[in-house]
């Protein structure tokens, strides 16, 4: 059932809070399909998963794309389908209309805060650099102690193997921590990472560098 779009300009919500919200995955992916079906299968398959364990799904809230394939496909099997856009994108006539909520906010910084604070996991799926951007700001956020909740990768057939590259590479050139890299939860399967990100106990956070307001 479509429920009304609130109008929402948080101060930036605390993205390591959340615990009402501990049934709800975030999803971070492309707003286009990609240049092969197996994308936008994987992200039915995401979708309908979400729905089937009975959690809910939260994402920035369009109409196209691996967005709005996985947004549809949680809808469909009868999951609960949380949406968070920027009022300016609402003019480009993307905005998801048939979501459980939909929450249009001032800007990109409010729109992925509240994304994280509605979420008790994340989950990135293929995509360009919007995708790229958001996976890696959150990582970043559990890096500087902002959150502590688990962050997987959907390496569907592949995809993400050069950005894995480049991350283990960080690491040898002591860049990048190890520790940092075991944070990240890497499948190809998209039910069995779901399961992962629900039952995984990620590590405490650690010291806090800075507040979120100051990212």
């Amino acid at each position: 059932m479509q429920h009304p779009t609130s109008n929402s300009n948080p101060s930036v919500p605390d993205p390591s809070s959340g615990s009402r919200e501990r049934n709800h995955v975030c999803i971070f992916c492309g707003s286009s399909v990609g240049a092969r079906p197996i994308y936008a299968e994987a992200a039915r398959r995401v979708g309908r998963a979400l729905a089937e364990r009975g959690l809910g799904m939260v994402y920035g809230g369009g109409s196209t794309g691996l967005m709005g394939t996985t947004a549809d496909a949680c809808l469909a099997a009868g999951g609960r389908v949380v949406g968070v856009i920027p009022e300016p994108l609402t003019l480009k006539e993307i905005t998801h209309h048939g979501l459980t909520e939909l929450h249009v906010v001032s800007g990109m910084h409010e729109r992925k805060a509240l994304m994280a604070v509605r979420s008790s996991a994340f989950l990135t799926l293929p995509g360009g650099v919007g995708t790229f951007e958001e996976f890696f700001e959150i990582l970043t956020w559990s890096v500087l102690g902002l959150h502590s909740k688990p962050i997987g990768i959907l390496n569907v057939d592949g995809y993400y193997d050069p950005l894995l590259e480049l991350l283990r590479h960080a690491v040898s050139e002591r860049f990048f921590r190890p520790s940092h890299l075991e944070m990240m939860i890497v499948s190809d399967d998209p039910e069995a990472i779901i399961d992962q990100l629900t039952t995984r106990t990620p590590p405490p956070a650690g010291p806090v560098w800075i507040d979120l307001e100051q990212t």
